[in-house]
């Protein structure tokens, strides 16, 4: 075991652990990514009937769309103290009860063919989906705290299997031709019962420790140099700051394939629709699989090699992709960009939360941060493929992939 992974099993043995309840909480948080997966996924493959529906062009509903994720962006700095003020089950049900909420709007929406109502709806799922993602990060963060390996990965990989599956639901449910309210009340049926039945097996570890951190603040800052506490000094955190621009770089690249692969190849060569999916589904597959597996990586090699290996990945795989004169090689790229995408997303979220009592407030930091390539990537990548081809302009993606293979010494655990 590395030195590393020495260090991880140190600081989870610091608190009595109960391993029958860690081990429910772990398949709880599993169904949870999973569950926010599927639920994204279902919905962001019937976007073509939305768009029919509402009657609105590519670029209208790219706007209608981009509600959806201010939503997310603005209220996740938010969920740090909402999580420390009522605990992160509530926080994780909260989300799924405005998600729910926001799929009846949606419903309303589609049935009285309201862009307004439409887009008040996708707010809303924003926000919900925000409290979901950032919450069930940081209660995965203290799983794998109190066990003492890596398993933040596996449940990204849940996520990724949600969305997959969802993926083909929406499809098959599109081809039957049901109708999308319909589908939305199903996805609203089995989120409540999943909320009611799920995060009660949740770890309460969280919200005691930030209250124990709270009323100790004062010995800490005297015993620890006076380091910054709390959700707004959160943002002041020189290595808090660091992870979030890794993650911001983790999340360019994994954004740009998951929005672009199948388009650039059925554009740049010359495939089928197709065959353009099944690149996207090799690089998908990709990620699941290294999610799933690179636990055990991390473990043996440590954090920053792990999280430097899977950059390199990356940056060869995109690079591949990018200037394949064929879609054989093309495909070669595929596999490494995604092998090297997985991996630094949820490495960056368990670096944020290496110091459990102020976990809600630094993962909140470093989510939001990364958010923004959500809202910024698609867009820019659009505008400078109308200019350079696609699979081109995909090559800016390399500039900051090499900023987070250059700052992952930040995720370095810091006793």
């Amino acid at each position: 075991m590395t030195r590393e992974g020495e260090q991880n099993l140190a600081v989870g043995s610091e608190v009595p652990v109960d391993r029958p309840a860690v081990r429910r909480a772990a398949i709880a948080t599993f169904i949870i990514f999973a569950t926010n997966g599927f639920i994204f996924a279902s919905w962001a493959a019937r976007i073509p009937a939305v768009t029919q529906t509402l009657r609105l062009s590519t670029g209208e509903m790219g706007l209608v769309l981009l509600v959806g994720a201010i939503g997310s962006l603005c209220s996740m700095p938010l969920v740090g103290p909402i999580s420390n003020r009522v605990g992160i089950v509530r926080t994780v049900r909260l989300g799924g009860l405005l998600a729910v909420l926001a799929g009846g709007l949606l419903a309303l929406g589609l049935l009285i063919v309201s862009v307004l109502v439409v887009a008040i709806g996708l707010a809303l799922f924003g926000i919900g989906i925000a409290l979901w993602d950032v919450g069930q990060n940081i209660e995965g963060a203290d799983v794998e705290h109190r066990l003492g390996r890596t398993i933040m990965p596996q449940f990204h990989a849940g996520f990724s299997g949600g969305a997959f599956l969802g993926a083909i639901v929406g499809a098959a449910l599109s081809a039957l031709g049901v109708p999308l309210p319909l589908h939305l009340a199903a996805i609203m049926v089995a989120v409540v019962i999943i909320m009611i039945l799920v995060p009660r097996h949740f770890l309460p570890l969280t919200a005691h420790a930030a209250t124990e951190a709270s009323a100790d603040d004062g010995a800490l800052s005297a015993t620890e140099g006076k380091e910054p506490r709390g959700a707004r000094a959160a943002w002041t955190d020189t290595r808090t700051l660091l992870i979030g621009v890794v993650v911001l770089g983790a999340t360019l690249t994994e954004g740009a394939g998951n929005d672009w692969i199948a388009k650039g190849s059925v554009d740049g060569l010359g495939t089928s629709q197709s065959g353009g999916a099944a690149l996207f589904a090799l690089f998908v597959g990709a990620m699941t699989l290294a999610r799933w597996f690179g636990g055990r990586v991390i473990d043996k090699l440590g954090r920053v090699v792990a999280l430097r290996l899977s950059m390199v990945s990356a940056l060869i795989g995109l690079a591949v992709y990018s200037l394949a004169g064929s879609y054989w090689f093309a495909a070669v790229g595929a596999l490494l960009w995604g092998l090297g995408a997985a991996l630094a997303f949820p490495m960056g979220m368990s670096a944020a939360s290496d110091d459990p009592r102020h976990a809600a407030a630094r993962v909140s930091v470093v989510a939001t941060i990364g958010y923004i390539a959500f809202l910024a990537g698609p867009p820019f990548l659009g505008f400078l493929g109308d200019h350079v081809g696609l699979r081109h302009a995909l090559l800016a993606i390399l500039v900051p992939i090499a900023v987070s293979l250059v700052l992952a010494g930040a995720t370095r655990r810091r006793d």
